[in-house]
């Protein structure tokens, strides 16, 4: 059989720009011709029974669908990749690559897996071994894909990194981790360059489309590295426990912490792809997060591909027609996104969803933070679907709560806790509360994806275990009748007014319900007389002029929809709103600047 060293890239395969698109007829009755074709589409869910499966689901038998070496051993990267050399999927396209320009890159799993054979190999050669750590700094380009799978492959520890950090942040990542070699393009290399001289234990830095003669002391071609590096590497067994990548979140005060995660994780990470996101062999699924955010690299390499699934990246900026025209032009059938990309999708109306097909989307999943429920009945309205939302962590490595496909979604809702996963929602001594009472959000130790170290800082690490038997979410939440579980805030986010506890989410929620609103961030103020009182920042729709009228509609408006005490007193509109890469407000600094607090780490706050 002939091997392709390095894929053709399909440079005549381009997606349509909105010129192209402005002249489609646009149809009132779009959701109505949605829910035809959804008709069309299987309605067998991989997990068809809930309540039968979380009954009798163990994480031993669950072990059949992943490949293990002699003696226990295993490897991330050989169940994401090498074993579909295999099972059939050898030719199949693993990777659908859309760059800044819109060109297209098909890479079959037989090309992942010779490029990540050499860039392994490359990797051993620059004397790279088991447990060092490599960091990957890089735009959504295929190379990011290639690395990452090749770095577990020769057991080293992959550092995922937003490419939107300064140097700063670099910095407190690269030198609390002790990086061996990173790797990184010539603009990116640009803020490595401003601290590179804080870093002792960087020994390489490896450029993707450097200009060799350009390069600088300890500074590598990545091209070059390929070129003269083997393509045949056999991946290293490695221990369930030994780690697999290291990925650093930010807190509200000190240091940003380096959650470590294992190899043991693929056997979550391949079982909860398969239930949440309900990926068949045929599905072609786009997930939207950057591999710098633990989504991006979970359920954007990892998971998919160790069920097989052909997986979109997309390269450029936010955009409402561009990403239509991805989800068009690629056929895909599974998206995964986050609440605050379908909050400015909905923002830019449903116009601009009506001038495209989107015929082949039947499964849309939501994750970052709570996704409200006006978003969930406007998905409903023009796509024709439900949004599934549900909830993990960095620190949890896999999603443990969702709106699982074979359940009803309740709009708000975070859902029910997966097979294998205990969840539930106690007080500060650990008992658990009934239905409807607000407690804390902990689940029961135990589930193959949880985090088994803070990097260098085992204090840090207890703190999630400060309630005997449980792990500490952080978050607070509330359960109901049939099960389902509602998140409130952070622990730290809970609004204490006039005696009454107020979630920051659910005063949010009913904001966007408001048609003006396209998004909200809430606070707690100090108030001498109520303790503290509610305060919102809003960010108003296209073409709404603020107003001292609006503004009063807007209070009066949440009081009807919540309580008299649960409205904003004070509103400010604001032309965006703190967040995360992920998506996530960070409601920590809308505070902190409202009571000129210090902003803690900002790193991995959004780019502008």
């Amino acid at each position: 059989m002939k091997t392709v060293d390095k894929p053709s890239k399909a440079s005549d395969t381009k997606i349509a720009g909105k010129q192209e698109l402005k002249d489609k007829p646009q149809t009132a009755s779009f959701a109505a011709e949605r829910q035809e074709i959804i008709k069309k589409f299987p309605v067998k869910a991989n997990l068809e029974d809930y309540e039968k499966a979380y009954a009798t689901f163990s994480w031993d038998e669950a072990k059949k669908e992943i490949s293990y070496f002699a003696g226990g051993k295993l490897n991330a990267a050989y169940n994401a990749v090498d074993r579909h050399m295999n099972d059939g999927r050898r030719n199949k396209v693993a990777l659908y690559s859309v760059d800044s320009n819109n060109n297209i890159s098909k890479f079959t799993f037989q090309d992942i897996y010779l490029l990540s054979n050499r860039m392994g190999n490359a990797l051993k050669s620059l004397g790279v071994q088991k447990g060092d750590r490599v960091f990957v700094f890089l735009p959504r380009i295929p190379e990011l894909y290639v690395s990452t799978i090749a770095i577990a492959k020769i057991g080293a520890v992959a550092g995922p990194l937003f490419s939107a950090f300064g140097p700063d942040a670099l910095r407190d990542r690269l030198a609390d981790s002790q990086a061996k070699v990173i790797i990184t393009t010539p603009d990116l290399k640009a803020k490595l360059d401003e601290i590179r001289s804080e870093l002792p234990d960087l020994e390489h830095v490896i450029v993707v489309g450097a200009n060799t003669g350009k390069l600088g002391k300890q500074e590598l071609s990545y091209e070059a590295l390929m070129a003269s590096a083997s393509d045949q590497l056999k991946p290293a067994a490695m221990d369930a426990e030994d780690p697999l990548y290291l990925l650093y979140t930010s807190g509200t005060t000190g240091k940003p912490k380096g959650v470590v995660h294992v190899h043991n994780d693929i056997l979550g990470h391949h079982m909860t792809t398969k239930w949440v996101l309900d990926l068949k062999d045929d599905d072609i699924y786009w997930c939207t997060a950057d591999p710098g955010w633990v989504t991006g690299t979970v359920y954007g390499i990892f998971g998919p591909w160790s069920n097989g699934a052909s997986v979109v990246t997309y390269e450029g900026r936010f955009d409402a027609d561009s990403w239509y025209n991805v989800l068009d032009e690629l056929q895909v059938t599974v998206w995964y996104t986050a609440p605050t990309a379908l909050r400015m999708l909905m923002k830019a109306g449903d116009d601009v969803v009506f001038r495209h097909s989107l015929k082949t989307v039947r499964h849309i999943c939501s994750v970052g933070e709570p996704l409200n429920p006006e978003v969930v009945r406007w998905g409903m309205k023009v796509y024709g679907l439900p949004i599934h939302d549900n909830w993990w962590q960095t620190e949890t490595g896999m999603q443990l709560i969702s709106n699982l496909p074979c359940m009803p979604v309740k709009p708000g809702s975070m859902g029910k806790p997966l097979p294998g996963v205990v969840a539930a929602v106690v007080d500060d001594n650990g008992d658990e509360l009934e239905p409807g009472q607000l407690g804390r959000l902990v689940v029961k130790p135990g589930w193959p994806s949880e985090l088994r170290h803070i990097w260098r800082n085992e204090e840090k690490h207890k703190e999630y275990y400060r309630i005997p038997g449980w792990y500490f979410s952080g978050d607070n939440a509330w359960t109901d009748e049939d099960g389902y579980f509602w998140f409130v805030g952070r622990a730290d986010d809970v609004i204490n007014t006039a005696g009454h506890r107020v979630g920051p989410f659910e005063v949010e929620s009913a904001l966007v319900e408001h048609p003006s609103v396209a998004e909200a961030g809430v606070i707690g103020k100090p108030d001498k007389e109520r303790g503290e009182i509610i305060k919102a920042f809003i960010v108003l729709s296209n073409n709404v002029k603020s107003s001292d009228s609006l503004i009063e509609e807007i209070k009066d408006f949440t009081k009807r929809k919540l309580a008299a005490h649960a409205y904003p007193r004070e509103i400010e509109i604001r032309d965006s709103l703190p967040k995360t890469r992920s998506g996530k407000i960070m409601r920590r600094l809308l505070k902190a600047w409202e009571l000129g607090l210090p902003t803690g780490d900002t790193s991995s706050l959004e780019e502008d």
